[in-house]
């Protein structure tokens, strides 16, 4: 396979010079010539605006190379696409940067164990304690559009300004054995997002960053591309301030057929979480065999403690469906307890949740006793209730089987084991647990 060093192409290496050209230039003639690799060597650090990958060329970074991105967004290309819309397309949305990059590239690959850094440090305009206030304007780190035969593999990935790993309408796509680790403070520096994507794999990826750690969407720019189905999430251990994997929240149209399995999640705000907000439907999701610690933190962040979260509520006028979920075998420490919820019965439907064990408990300052059901705009997003092990708000077709409630410590605000609230067709089968306190049912429908 013909290599392409980018230092025969020009590329300094000291960590100053902008060697986006000389990167552009090797990855340009390896294209030319057919395909192949294109090196980044070992020992240095390349700094860089945006590059574009195009078909049949795998950039490889070799261990001990560095990828920076540049603190000046005169470098980056511009894309109106944006990560920060609120889930609506609007013509004076701020531009967004874009460190990597490919559109409609086939078979292209970004490998090897040396390092990305996105460049998020130089787009920090303020540090409000738990989180920063940063511009609109700043990079993603990857971000593939229409790409197919996707390969991501071993590479590390840092210092993320957005969304690190954004793939919209890409097909064919394999994510294994990368590591991403972005500042836990960083709003909207989700790991991986998989926007209208369609057969995917990721493996063994270990993932810390301030948002979302993986999350499935189909966003409002790209409807061309369709909807995101056949997914499968495995063997990755996660910690994200947000959701740790999270099915929406920007879904205009569907997503169906996806697996998340042997996953260890730590301190999160969210664990589990399928949380539709705008018009797409959501079908056939299974989670199985996880371990989740969930906690309480600052409001900030969406989330608040759930180790599960099911949730089909208005971001902004309508809502879709999300029908046949499963939650097997998940072994959960949490601040708060599982919640399902809809606007009404019928907009979630089909939940079955099988050998989950909630141990709940309190070891952060943040207040508990509340139920946070954001992005919803048509009634109280943050509302003030007891915690129980499992509260479901409105659904129908909803299975409890083989279930447990452990409590460790009991402060006042802890409930019952299940708490069910108009739901239709709930089936309880060998629930374990008590109440957290004398004279409370250990299970109180109503």
């Amino acid at each position: 396979m013909p290599i392409f060093d980018i230092r025969e192409h020009g590329a300094v290496g000291d960590g100053v010079t902008n060697d986006a050209a000389s990167i552009q230039a090797a990855i340009d003639a390896c294209h030319e010539a057919g395909g192949g690799t294109v090196v980044v060597p070992s020992g240095a650090t390349y700094l860089t605006g945006t590059i574009a990958l195009r078909s049949f060329v795998e950039l490889h970074v070799e261990r001990g190379a560095v990828i920076a991105g540049s603190p000046d967004p005169a470098d980056y290309a511009r894309s109106k696409v944006s990560a920060l819309s609120s889930g609506v397309v609007r013509d004076d949305s701020d531009d967004t940067l874009m460190l990597i990059t490919a559109d409609g590239a086939e078979d292209v690959a970004i490998t090897g164990a040396g390092t990305i850094e996105g460049g998020g440090k130089h787009f920090i305009e303020e540090d409000l304690g738990y989180i920063y206030r940063c511009p609109n304007q700043r990079p993603f780190t990857v971000f593939l559009m229409g790409c197919t035969s996707v390969t991501m593999r071993d590479v590390r990935l840092r210092d993320a300004g957005l969304w690190c790993v954004r793939l919209s309408g890409c097909e064919d796509v394999l994510i294994t054995g990368i590591q991403i680790d972005t500042d836990l403070k960083y709003p909207n520096a989700d790991g991986i997002d998989l926007d209208r994507c369609r057969r995917v794999r990721i493996s063994d990826c270990e993932i810390s960053s301030g948002d979302d750690a993986i999350s499935l969407k189909t966003c409002e720019e790209f409807p061309e591309y369709g909807i995101t189905e056949d997914v499968v999430i495995t063997n990755c251990t996660l910690q994200s301030t947000s959701s740790a994997v999270v099915v929406g929240v920007d879904a205009v149209a569907d997503i169906r057929n996806v697996i998340v399995s042997n996953c260890v999640i730590r301190s999160s705000h969210r664990g589990l979480s399928v949380n539709l907000g705008q018009e797409g439907n959501f079908d056939n999701i299974l989670f199985s065999d996880c371990i989740v610690e969930s906690r309480h933190f600052d409001d900030a962040w969406w989330g608040h403690g759930e180790p599960i979260y099911v949730s089909a509520v208005p971001w902004h006028d309508k809502v879709g469906t999300v029908s046949n979920v499963r939650f097997r075998n998940i072994l959960a420490r949490s601040e708060n307890g599982v919640y399902i919820g809809g606007l009404t019965q019928d907009h979630v439907r089909g939940v079955v949740l099988e050998n989950v064990r909630v141990e709940l408990d309190r070891w952060s300052r943040w207040p508990g006793g509340e139920y946070d059901r954001r992005p919803f705009t048509s009634g109280e997003a943050i509302y003030a209730h007891d915690t129980s092990g499992f509260h479901i708000d409105k659904a129908t077709d909803v299975t409890v089987r083989n279930c447990e409630v452990v409590w460790g410590s009991r402060p006042a605000n802890f409930s019952h084991a299940l708490e069910a609230i108009d739901v239709e067709d709930l089936v309880l089968e060998n629930l374990r647990g008590e109440a957290a306190h004398p004279g409370l049912d250990a299970v109180n429908v109503h």
